[in-house]
């Protein structure tokens, strides 16, 4: 039985750069740091790669972990960025309140958006697209009284 989602893994060949996006930027908190070498083959087993090591943190979202890892071996290749319409994982959304105060911090620091806040009054929220520093899109979204959409405040654990 499918209890919900604990996390989210992004892969980056510069776990440095993409904390001081998620943790330093964003504020989320960076719960634990480790490091694998190459001579961990429950590791190598779980991913399929023969000699993988890394240097992995994961981070604090709330209702949702998030697992950075870089590759140390083998070495990975950057993100293609890609449209919002082509498949796979397309972005991550973290839900915010204030989203015109932090659309307006956010971009000062030189994170690059798709559009201003954008409200969307059939579903009680304004949100808008970015980008992190691999080019991953990040969702800021700020869900209003009413929203047909859940405050992700208020989910509880399914049985």
């Amino acid at each position: 039985m499918i209890r919900g989602v604990h996390h989210i893994s992004l892969s980056t060949t510069d776990i440095d750069r993409l904390l001081g996006f998620y943790s330093g930027l964003l504020g989320l908190e960076v719960r634990q740091a480790a490091t694998a070498e190459e001579t961990d083959e429950t590791f190598q087993n779980i991913v399929g790669l023969k000699n993988a090591a890394y240097r992995a943190a994961w981070l604090s979202a709330g209702n949702v972990e998030i697992e950075i890892f870089q590759y140390l071996s083998p070495i990975g290749q950057p993100v293609t960025v890609s449209p919002a319409c082509d498949a796979g994982i397309r972005h991550i959304c973290f839900e915010v309140r204030g989203i015109a105060g932090e659309y307006a911090r956010l971009k000062a620091a030189g994170v690059p958006f798709f559009s201003e806040p954008q409200h969307v009054p059939e579903a009680g929220v304004t949100t808008c697209y970015a980008r992190d520093p691999d080019g991953n899109i990040v969702e800021l979204q700020e869900v209003h009284a009413g929203s047909v959409l859940p405050d992700v405040t208020t989910f509880s654990p399914l049985g």
